[in-house]
């Protein structure tokens, strides 16, 4: 599949739910002008916790290095997980590799976003960093206990894929209240900015819509919905769901 750009967040290597083998299938499987990792790539805070890194991390590394030599633009937003990469941003290493906290970027069909990780219009991430580590530890325990419930499944003849944590994204009062906040001061801060859109990451939670006339684009994530945002090279924008493909 070929595409103008490709945009990627919350691989999370590091940890030992990234699905980072999909994400490497996804690679080799797709071409595109420009790829944008929209934050949260590498996970620091998991990495201080507990390393985990397996050859499948690595080998997104090397996949990400080998396009860019061949000439793919891969452009590196930075997010709240990567943070120990900010003092040296913006940086460039090459012809065709750019670390940056966020960027612009001009899209076929005449529009301007905003690319940006997202989390720095997170309050809690911004003003409460303890709780933020606290409820990343509490998302990691979500992912253990639905990895021990999906086994269970597994056993009693239900194939199909159930994620706990989408449901208390899509059915908790709080959950879907903070989601609901962050994509309006989002979409809103870009609007004042006068960009058309925005395209982001950090809630794992990919969606495409338009808010209050801005184009909200989120990447969602490579942990457990294995999902990027693509641009077609007839200048629209769509979710691609690569497990579903």
């Amino acid at each position: 599949m070929n595409y103008k750009s490709i945009f990627v967040s919350d691989i999370h290597l590091g940890t030992r739910f990234s699905q980072a083998e999909h994400f490497v299938e996804f690679l080799r499987d797709t071409k595109s002008e420009n790829l944008f990792f929209v934050g949260d790539i590498i996970d620091g805070w998991a990495i201080k916790r507990k390393f985990k890194w397996e050859q499948s991390h690595s080998d997104v590394i090397q996949k990400v290095l080998r396009k860019a030599r061949k000439g793919t633009k891969v452009y590196f937003i930075i997010g709240n997980h990567d943070e120990f990469l900010r003092p040296f941003a913006p940086l460039v290493m090459g012809e065709n590799l750019e670390i940056v906290n966020e960027m612009e970027y001009n899209a076929l069909n005449g529009k301007k976003y905003l690319v940006t990780h997202g989390d720095f219009f997170d309050s809690i991430t911004m003003t409460k960093r303890w709780l933020a580590i606290v409820g990343d530890i509490g998302y990691d325990f979500i992912l253990h206990v639905n990895h021990w419930l999906n086994s269970a499944r597994k056993k009693v003849g239900i194939k199909r894929y159930w994620s706990l944590s989408k449901y208390v994204k899509d059915n908790v009062k709080r959950s879907v209240s903070f989601i609901t906040d962050f994509e309006d001061i989002l979409a809103n801060h870009a609007k004042r900015k006068e960009y058309d859109g925005v395209i982001c990451g950090h809630i794992h939670k990919a969606e495409a819509k338009i808010i209050d006339d801005v184009e909200y684009l989120n990447c969602g994530d490579w942990v457990e919905s294995c999902t990027a945002v693509v641009e077609n090279f007839d200048g629209t924008f769509e979710v691609v769901h690569w497990l579903h493909v």
